[in-house]
């Protein structure tokens, strides 16, 4: 590099930089609590459900749980009772048989929101009431996944969208620094000096 310029080996250098700080991920110091644990687990099969358990990385703050049929309707659940990462909120009747999704949501210890779903069934001998009056099978509401669940399962965790755009950034100003430093010849400088 000792045959750049100074100012253009400052900015290599700093480009450089900033690359390697966008390529790798950020720590976990960096990164907002995750749910660990649920209970009941997602898309698990229960013959009955007393209370709904949430277990985060790290302690959170006003947490909001909602329990839903496949129709929609809000099941009733007592108020969601914090204890550190520990989010528990007690069913207060007995579900009926049929597939049933809880959105969760919750303040990270980072102070960001974070949510999700976790689809799961109720197993009974009996066809659930439909909405519309007639029997369901029970079998074919649980095999029908929330379309919001999908969703959720969708955005997987990766590379975050800031990185890549900060990337295409520095490429983009790396392209123009270059092509503007490649543009001077050497003999324009020693003409402008005369």
């Amino acid at each position: 590099m000792r045959f750049l310029p100074r100012h253009l080996r400052t900015t290599a250098l700093a480009a450089l930089s900033c690359a390697l700080f966008l390529t790798f991920p950020a720590s976990p110091a960096f990164a907002h609590d995750a749910l660990k644990r649920s209970s009941p687990a997602k898309n698990a099969e229960l013959s009955s459900l007393k209370e709904v358990e949430l277990e985060y990385s790290a302690g959170v703050k006003f947490p909001f749980v909602v329990l839903h049929d496949t129709a929609g309707k809000e099941v009733a659940l007592g108020k969601p009772e914090l204890d550190g990462p520990l989010v528990a909120a007690e069913v207060p009747q007995p579900l009926a048989p049929g597939a049933y999704v809880i959105a969760w949501r919750v303040v990270s210890s980072d102070g960001h929101p974070i949510e999700g779903e976790i689809p799961f069934s109720v197993k009974g001998s009996s066809p659930a009431p439909s909405p519309t009056g007639g029997a369901v099978d029970v079998a074919t509401l649980a095999a029908e996944p929330s379309a919001a669940a999908g969703e959720a399962q969708a955005a997987a965790p990766g590379v975050p969208a800031w990185i890549w755009g900060g990337l295409a950034v520095l490429v983009v100003v790396g392209a123009f620094v270059l092509l503007r430093t490649g543009r001077r010849r050497p003999d324009r400088g020693e003409a402008d000096a005369d």
